[in-house]
């Protein structure tokens, strides 16, 4: 039987038994994919007193069908439905929203709603994914970097701006996905169009000056033909941006002789290669020498509000290009996505999954029943307004 659409939003089976349906909250850990996080969640649900009468619901649902339908699903496990209304990237934490059985028809409106993100940007290099997680491509001088400059080049990215998706992201061209181009080391065969997105709050919370922070680049590096294709790849994407040795131009004047040229380039080359930052595996030669290290680069955390579509790992990207370096995605959590916020009593800790459904039985129960009150109200609302017209 089938509560109608009023004080309170749920179904039950036709022994009376609640049928938990909606959206809630789950705080995603670091290094998990969005999907892992849905599966570990139907692992637990599914055996579950919590979920039984859902899935006894659905058994009974699908012996209604007809023989056509049945055959189709023959082959296919009756678990719970669940489904996500937008993805965190493996490095990213915070927010991920969970749909549970017709809840999953509401997911759709997390994808177009705003979400807020806290963000530490690092420079000095770029990598293919724009994160820490990638390799890297190329590094730029770093050291004229400040607070201030930062403050600055922010200013053109708040409001309303054309943004280009990262290489490594799940845009389909000609019904392939980005990531997979890049992968095989093909450039797409349209360019990549950028698109609408806004910052409605854009802010620095903590500025990081070198030698103050953790954040490292990757120790992974690209070389040979992998790298010129990805430097195709970041090139196709926005204007190239400063290499190292690049950074600081030779000075000529009308009477250099080439062999003073060639002095000068020289001599230059071999600044570049010994102000070039070593991490703490290079600066030790195979002699057991010590090379010179470079100071470590600054770092900075951003808050943003932002609208569907804005990736913060392009913002990194593009933040370096604005002042003159390159830049990376060190860290990102999501703190709001919709009426959801990162608060402790308010979202599913990961954790709670293995601490068994003791645990965290309690709380998807709160949360999927303060979500059908919300449905409730909402709609009662909408009926409302409809008589008052």
């Amino acid at each position: 039987m089938r509560i109608p659409f009023g004080s309170r939003l749920f179904r039950t089976t036709m022994s009376g038994e609640k049928i938990l349906e909606g959206c809630f909250a789950i705080h995603k850990p670091q290094g998990v994919t969005s999907a892992d996080v849905l599966r570990k969640c139907q692992e637990h649900f599914n055996p579950s007193k919590v979920f039984a009468p859902w899935l006894q619901n659905e058994r009974d649902r699908r012996e209604r069908e007809n023989q056509f339908q049945q055959n189709r699903r023959r082959q296919k496990k009756i678990e719970v439905k669940i489904g996500h209304g937008g993805t965190l990237d493996p490095l990213a934490t915070g927010i991920l929203i969970a749909g549970v059985g017709k809840g999953t028809k509401s997911l759709s409106s997390f994808l177009e709603c705003t979400k807020s993100y806290e963000t530490i940007v690092l420079f000095g290099a770029e990598t293919d994914t724009y994160d820490r997680m990638g390799k890297i491509v190329r590094r730029a001088p770093y050291e004229h970097v400040t607070r201030e400059k930062v403050e600055e080049a922010l200013k053109q990215f708040r409001g309303k701006i054309m943004q280009k998706p990262p290489i490594f992201s799940a845009l389909r061209i000609n019904g392939k996905r980005l990531y997979e181009y890049a992968r095989e080391g093909k450039l797409p065969p349209v360019e990549i169009k950028t698109r609408p997105v806004e910052a409605l709050e854009l802010e620095i919370v903590e500025w990081y000056e070198p030698g103050t922070h953790e954040h490292q680049w990757p120790t992974e590096k690209m070389v040979g033909d992998e790298k010129k294709v990805a430097e195709q790849l970041l090139d196709q994407q926005a204007g190239a941006p400063p290499k190292v040795e690049e950074a600081v131009p030779s000075k000529r004047s009308a009477a250099d002789t080439p062999e003073a040229e060639h002095d000068a380039d020289k001599k230059q080359k071999e600044k570049t290669a010994a102000t070039e930052y070593l991490s703490d595996s290079e600066a030790e030669g195979a002699d057991g020498s010590t090379k010179k290290q470079r100071p470590q680069a600054p770092a900075v955390k951003i808050r943003m509000t932002v609208t569907s579509g804005f990736y913060v790992r392009s913002l990194a990207h593009d933040l370096g290009n604005a002042v003159g370096s390159c830049a990376l995605m060190s860290e990102l959590i999501r703190t709001r996505q919709g009426d959801f916020e990162l608060v402790p009593e308010k979202v599913l800790q990961y954790e709670d999954l293995a601490e068994g459904e003791e645990v965290w039985g309690p709380k998807v129960e709160g949360f999927l029943g303060a979500w059908e009150d919300k449905m409730a109200a909402k709609a009662a609302e909408a009926e409302a307004a409809k008589e008052q017209k």
